[in-house]
């Protein structure tokens, strides 16, 4: 059985979510206030109305409730603006309380009936009286949500060692699994410096490039395998990826020869494992 559906990102949200568009028709872009298990929100629509197979959803669906009209969206603005200028007051109060954790951000839902303490820690904390004490400072419901470390590198931003923004921070990457065997792929150095960010983790872009690097490898030789090339045959001594580029050696009894040709020049004669 098929169901309609929309995706939508809520505030500063790189995840998308499903909901049910109960009977609206909607455009990307559009902003609307949907139910979730802990309240109302607003959400922006980043894919349109569509049909999936209802057995493909891993939760019930919630329910668009309508069009975020001017009203709601100034509260939002304002709230959000608010949650975030509160994050210096929660660090003050964790502080006082003697918490081994640290606060990495505030967020708030729109119409500020949540407030989201975003923290990490290395062990268990028993955050009840500072529950209590932010409910009563801030008059509304508080969740404390504890985060890894490629959530926090998401949050904070930075730039990795290629000298660009952190992918996880453009939003890049967030829903990719990543193997060491994306590394492999693409002829990098297994060492952590190498493929590790700033998060320690393995880097985003190994997985925002991996299908090109994946599709790339099924047409080059392997290295070491024989090949036939315009100047004979000769055997694979490393592959450009990026440029299609194979080195060949050519050997005989007197001498041996390195040229390098485009892919489209040669045939493969026997592959040998690396």
């Amino acid at each position: 059985m098929q169901v309609e559906v929309i995706q939508a990102k809520f505030h500063n949200g790189n995840h998308s979510y499903s909901f049910s568009p109960n009977n609206l028709k909607l455009k990307k872009g559009d902003y609307v206030i949907v139910e979730t298990e802990k309240g109302k929100d607003i959400v922006k629509v980043v894919k349109e109305n569509f049909f999936v197979e209802e057995s493909s959803l891993i939760e019930p669906l919630k329910n668009v409730l309508k069009l975020a009209g001017d009203k709601e969206l100034n509260e939002a603005e304002e709230n959000y603006k608010k949650a975030e200028n509160l994050l210096a007051d929660v660090k003050k109060i964790v502080a006082e309380e003697g918490l081994e954790m640290k606060v990495i951000s505030t967020e708030c839902n729109y119409n500020f009936s949540r407030l989201t303490v975003n923290f990490t820690a290395d062990n268990r904390v028993d955050f009840r009286d500072l529950v209590k004490k932010l409910a009563e400072k801030f008059k509304t419901r508080i969740e404390l949500r504890q985060i890894g470390p490629r959530d926090t590198t998401r949050i904070l931003g930075g730039y990795g060692p290629c000298g660009l923004e952190c992918c996880c921070h453009k939003g890049f990457g967030i829903d990719d699994h990543i193997s060491i065997k994306m590394a492999k792929n693409q002829g990098l150095s297994l060492n952590p410096n190498s493929i590790n960010g700033l998060c320690g983790k393995m880097l985003c872009c190994l997985a925002y490039e991996n299908k090109y690097y994946s599709d790339i490898l099924k047409l080059m030789p392997k290295v070491n395998s024989i090949v036939k090339t315009p100047d004979g045959e000769g055997r694979v001594m490393y592959n450009d990826l990026l440029q299609q580029l194979v080195t060949v050696k050519f050997e005989n009894e007197d001498s041996s020869e390195i040229k390098e040709y485009n892919l489209s020049d040669l045939k493969i004669e026997k592959n040998t494992e690396n």
